[in-house]
């Protein structure tokens, strides 16, 4: 048990010194290499807790995949991050706010768990026994059942995530060519083909 809290403090203290790091940090590859750490070590007390697929899915899905193009993308496209911040100020007032929203419902979350910390023996037990199903059946009857409506509103709040930062970084470049759908299906054949008599023995 000893060895247990030993490893649980330091999975834990690294992991909130690197989520402080990926929103401290001024370079945005650092950011990103802070973020890998952080799930590293979330993924570490995933395991202490005996969550392993768990553990296995943060480590393969998002350090194996969303973050590395996460870092390719950052690496690749050449962001001027200077340029994004500029407006930093102007939606200082909502992240302020937003933050603030979130502090108050932590505390009053842990406000009630000091006020009553026999509460959690009062609710239904919320996955069956460790020794009659296995850790990943377990979870997939919680998320496919109890809570599909928050795993589906999960979802959706990742799509309008993800659209938002598409939106946020395009930036159309002058002088390049892009495919304009109206244009082309609005083509006649007059604008599109062009008829000329051509004599014989003659090119155009």
């Amino acid at each position: 048990m000893v060895l247990q809290a030993v490893f649980f403090y330091l999975f834990a203290a690294i992991a909130v010194a690197s989520a402080f790091m990926v929103i401290a940090a001024r370079n945005p590859v650092h950011s990103v290499l802070f973020l890998i750490l952080a799930f590293f070590n979330a993924a570490g007390l995933f395991i202490l807790i005996g969550a392993e697929f768990l553990a296995m899915l943060l480590v393969v899905v998002y350090v194996g995949a969303v973050m590395v193009l996460f870092l390719f993308v950052v690496m690749m496209l050449d962001v001027d991050f200077v340029e994004l911040r500029q407006g930093f100020l102007q939606y200082l007032p909502v992240g302020a706010l937003v933050g603030i929203v979130l502090l108050v419902e932590l505390l009053l979350g842990l406000g009630a768990w000091v006020i009553s910390p026999d509460l959690a023996g009062t609710l239904p037990a919320p996955a069956p026994a460790a020794a009659d199903v296995s850790n990943i059946r377990a979870l997939g009857e919680l998320i496919y059942t109890r809570y599909i409506l928050f795993f589906q509103m999960a979802g959706l709040v990742l799509l309008v995530a993800m659209i938002g930062s598409i939106v946020l970084t395009l930036r159309h470049k002058p002088g390049v060519k892009r495919q304009n759908i109206a244009t082309q299906v609005g083509r006649t054949r007059e604008a599109a083909v062009e008829v000329r008599k051509v004599e014989t023995g003659k090119g155009i």
